[in-house]
């Protein structure tokens, strides 16, 4: 069985996981984001001087499980891909992998040419993988 990666915004965390948890119950091997504040992480407790050292391990982080997924699925809820997404579909695109999405509906015609398809349902993703 093929890999995905999922890549969204942490203010879709809880959505995020569950959609991984379905492909997990499917037999599918999930990279899920580390998604600082929604784990219990508080950004503002981080020295200033520290906080680059952090988001630089988790775009390090998530640009690894990008590198090693056969599929990038963005969970874009009502069109939603913060500037973080953004730049890990840049890399996923550099890395010539299929890219699918939650939602169809992106104003960001730049962004929207470089999605492969629009998958609503886990179960449907994992014909992708075949």
């Amino acid at each position: 069985m093929k890999s995905v990666v999922i890549c969204g915004s942490s203010r879709f965390a809880s959505e995020m996981r569950e959609f991984a948890k379905k492909l997990i119950n499917l037999g599918v091997v999930v990279y899920e984001p580390h998604l600082y504040r929604a784990s219990g992480g508080v950004w503002d407790e981080i020295k200033d001087f520290d906080k680059k050292f952090v988001a630089l391990g988790l775009a390090h982080d998530h640009f690894y499980k990008i590198r090693m997924a056969d599929v990038v699925y963005v969970y874009n809820k009502d069109g939603y891909a913060g500037v973080s997404t953004n730049i890990e579909i840049g890399y996923a695109v550099a890395l010539d992998k299929p890219i699918y999405v939650y939602e169809e509906n992106d104003g960001e015609i730049c962004r929207k040419v470089l999605f492969s398809g629009v998958i609503k349902r886990p179960e449907d993703l994992i014909n992708c993988l075949k």
